[in-house]
């Protein structure tokens, strides 16, 4: 069989795989929090006809002769920064302007996000929109950013111990308001009679390698075993971003960028196609011979 025709299948696998990426990324143009990925090729080996040879003589050196055999996915890169801001007046809507991602928890499973969309449940409990626990510190104690947060966000709708801010249920003392600090994260709630509490502060965890993390669904990340393990800490301390209340990230996808690298995969996918045809109609010269 022709070389070519197996270089040509190898690019047109790779375009295929290149085209899966950029569909992905089109389709979460809206997703909130989306993070571009890109791809990358690389030649496959090479057969050498004949090697290379050092000057000696009267001869100079001759180059090594060598034909390559095809193409294969280099890597799958991510562009981690960050997307734009849009407002959107929602209480429980939060954005990251900058460095750090929110800590969730499903189960006695740790995740991470950028997506800050958030929910209640009856209990008061801090979700996301799947029902993951947000966690964070007790802001009256010291936070210790070596170890994962282990509070369990939440705003209660009833507060009347001024000195603990406990929950009792009472109505006179339902909660009216609350927010949260952009420069440290402490959610703060304002309840009927006045008094306000400070009631969790948001955890934020960031890594060595951000490109090491993945991809779990949900707008999820996880560990691996290329990204390092995570440091914690809290909004505008230690490199880390705002906590901006009623806004939200937006998928940093270029649109203009992704329909100019779907017509280049398109037309290379096309091109390797052809390259198959004309080794058909060799093939089968070849085979006319005979007759």
């Amino acid at each position: 069989m022709l070389p070519s025709l197996y270089s040509g299948i190898s690019g047109l696998r790779a375009n295929q795989q290149k085209l899966n990426v950029v569909a992905n990324n089109i389709a979460n143009s809206s997703t909130t929090g989306f993070k571009t990925q890109s791809m990358n090729f690389q030649d496959m080996i090479s057969q050498t006809l004949s090697d290379s040879s050092a000057p000696e003589g009267d001869f100079g050196g001759i180059n090594a002769k060598q034909i390559g055999l095809g193409v294969r996915v280099g890597g799958v890169n991510t562009d981690f920064t960050n997307g734009s801001m849009q407002t959107t007046n929602r209480n429980l809507d939060f954005a990251i302007d900058g460095t750090g991602y929110f800590v969730v928890k499903a189960g006695d499973k740790q995740y991470y996000t950028r997506d800050g969309v958030f929910v209640l449940d009856r209990e008061g409990n801090l979700l996301t929109q799947d029902g993951n626990y947000v966690m964070g510190y007790d802001p009256t104690e010291t936070i210790d950013t070596k170890n994962a947060p282990g509070v369990k966000l939440s705003i209660k709708q009833y507060y009347t111990d001024s000195k603990t801010g406990s929950n009792t249920g009472e109505a006179t003392d339902k909660v009216s308001s609350f927010s949260v600090s952009p420069k440290t994260g402490i959610i703060s709630v304002k309840v009927a009679n006045g008094n306000t509490y400070n009631v969790g502060q948001i955890a934020l965890a960031s890594f060595p390698n951000e490109g090491g993390l993945l991809k779990t669904g949900g707008n999820l990340y996880s560990t691996s075993l290329n990204s390092g393990n995570p440091a914690y800490g809290v909004a505008a301390n230690g490199g880390f971003g705002d906590i901006n209340q009623g806004m939200l990230e937006m998928s940093n996808v270029d649109l203009a960028q992704q329909f100019t690298d779907m017509i280049i995969a398109q037309r290379a996918f096309q091109a390797n196609g052809k390259i198959i045809s004309t080794d058909d109609e060799v093939l089968q010269d070849l085979v006319n011979l005979k007759r």
